[in-house]
């Protein structure tokens, strides 16, 4: 059996749609929305299965990970965040590269000798990467206006993967995947698929109009902490309006805390675009925190721990 693992956010999406251009298999699908990582612990995998990982830390899949690679079960690792040490494993097969500048669908596409890059593109939007998103769009001969949609396809995908649940999102992840693939360019599927598009760009800027009516709660010159309501638009929108905020602001890092159902915070952290480190340390000082160099958050951050998250953040980007 095969199993495809990704993170359900543009990244991961992204990813999996040039691989299974290139090597079509039929597998089964486990994902979930952008916060849920521990995807690993959900596959039922034995001995000569092959199971494919992108864009999920692999710190934080490691115990399963092992016990796969233990079972006899063939893992292909694609990656960009925290992963501490990678098991030495005839099993495993691990591209992972912690450069901030880097995603998933870049190093895939990479990995493919560039052969659905428009793809990579697109994911490198919804991850924030402008420059490199530019720079792997340079030998597709696009016209600014394509390359807009790329740009625009991408955030809307990665704005659909944040929820606390596949609930409040327009399409759970795997659905998206499903809609999306099949298609060798991003821009085949915005032709074909108007509705889906105009769906996702009108979900996305009514909840980003939400949004920016939000004053910060804490700022300075180096850094703004903003809190938005336990609402479904709120949790949807945290990641990609953090994005937004660093790129209106990039020599400050901002945190954007969403209430929670459990009774504390949801946190997006991003550091400034001028200096994309520290982001995964400071989530990592917290439970359930962790990320990447850039772009980085916390599952739930207790209401009391706010003045020590506000505190560390500050002093980390002072």
């Amino acid at each position: 059996m095969n199993f495809d693992v990704f993170n359900g956010d543009a990244d991961g999406i992204c990813a999996l749609i040039q691989l299974r251009l290139a090597e079509p298999v039929d597998a089964t699908l486990i994902t979930g929305v952008k916060r849920d990582i521990s995807l690993l612990k959900r596959v039922d995998a034995n001995a000569g299965d092959i199971v494919t990982v992108l864009d999920i830390s692999l710190d934080k899949n490691r115990q399963p990970l092992v016990e796969m690679l233990d079972n006899q079960v063939e893992v292909f690792y694609v990656d960009h965040h925290q992963a501490g040490e990678i098991p030495e494993h005839p099993g495993l097969t691990a591209l992972i590269n912690t450069d901030a500048n880097v995603c998933t669908s870049l190093l895939v596409d990479r990995y493919l000798d560039h052969r659905f890059t428009a793809w990579a593109v697109t994911a490198a939007f919804g991850d924030n990467l402008e420059d490199s998103a530019v720079l792997a769009a340079q030998g597709l001969n696009l016209t600014s206006a394509q390359l807009d949609s790329l740009r625009q396809l991408g955030i809307y995908i990665n704005y659909n993967g944040y929820g606390s649940s596949v609930e409040d999102l327009y399409f759970a992840p795997d659905q998206l995947y499903r809609l999306l693939s099949g298609y060798e360019s991003p821009l085949d599927f915005i032709a074909s698929r108007a509705d889906i598009y105009r769906q996702l760009r009108e979900g996305y800027d009514g909840d980003m109009a939400l949004a920016e009516h939000t004053k910060a709660e804490f700022k300075t010159d180096k850094v703004a902490v903003f809190i938005l309501p336990d609402a479904k638009w709120a949790r949807r929108v945290s990641g990609v309006w953090s994005n937004d905020l660093a790129n209106q602001y990039p020599e400050r890092a901002h945190a954007v805390l969403t209430h929670n159902q459990q009774g504390g915070y949801l946190v997006s952290v991003r550091a400034p675009l001028n200096n994309k480190t520290g982001a995964d340390e400071l989530c990592k000082q917290f439970p359930g925190g962790g990320g990447r160099k850039a772009a980085a958050g916390i599952n739930h951050l207790p209401l009391e721990f706010l003045p020590t998250m506000i505190q560390a953040f500050e002093q980390r980007y002072a």
